[in-house]
């Protein structure tokens, strides 16, 4: 559960960002905060990529690029069919590098009309407009391409494959042909997350306290 509440409140999050970046002017306040949520949720992950169910571990769909070759030639290892296979793993790890990067570009970020980043100040102007070049240039595309990517393998894999994945992100099950291993998902677990969780928030919201100081 701590994996789909995740996944589904980084979808949302990212569409208000992408709404109220173009609205501009006083939506920014909005865009701000809706950033702010994203880095909660990208440091949460990361930790949960080490510290969660087996499924949701990073360890459980690193792939080497052999059994990325092998999965390609329909040659798929059982473990593909459980949690991520070799190509879901690629778009898993290429959105939270990129979102990432686009986080990092607005905290430091200033486009000199209605918004500047709260950690600007701590930046060399040039490097702040830099980063806000990045941030609405490069990085917004990136984000909204990995986006389009993703929905179009989820619609792929159900017209070709009729296999799909958004059902299992939503309840937590997968019927599968043969018996794997489950991820951990009781109470205890979820303790722990809202736990990262809340540290994940406090450490975002010392950081943008720094642009107060």
């Amino acid at each position: 559960m701590p994996t789909r509440l995740f996944h589904w409140s980084l979808a949302l999050c990212v569409v208000f960002l992408v709404i109220t970046g173009y609205r501009g002017g006083d939506a920014m306040t909005w865009h701000a905060r809706f950033g702010y949520a994203v880095l909660t949720l990208l440091l949460f992950r990361v930790v949960w990529g080490f510290a969660g169910g087996h499924w949701s571990r990073f360890g459980s769909f690193l792939y080497a690029p052999r059994s990325v070759a092998a999965y390609l030639a329909g040659r798929a290892h059982p473990d593909h069919l459980v949690g991520h296979n070799p190509l879901g793993a690629g778009s898993v790890f290429a959105m939270l590098l990129v979102l990432f990067a686009q986080v990092a570009t607005g905290l430091v970020g200033d486009d000199e009309i209605s918004f500047t980043g709260p950690l600007n100040r701590f930046v060399a102007s040039s490097k702040g407009l830099a980063a806000t070049w990045y941030h609405k240039q490069v990085g917004q595309w990136l984000v909204i391409g990995l986006v389009v990517l993703h929905v179009a393998a989820i619609a792929w894999y159900v017209w070709r494959k009729r296999e799909t994945l958004v059902r299992p992100m939503v309840i937590g099950d997968k019927e599968l042909a043969a018996p794997a291993r489950s991820s951990r998902d009781d109470a205890r677990s979820r303790l722990a997350a809202a736990v990262v969780l809340a540290v994940c928030a406090g450490i975002v919201w010392w950081i943008v306290s720094l642009g107060n100081g």
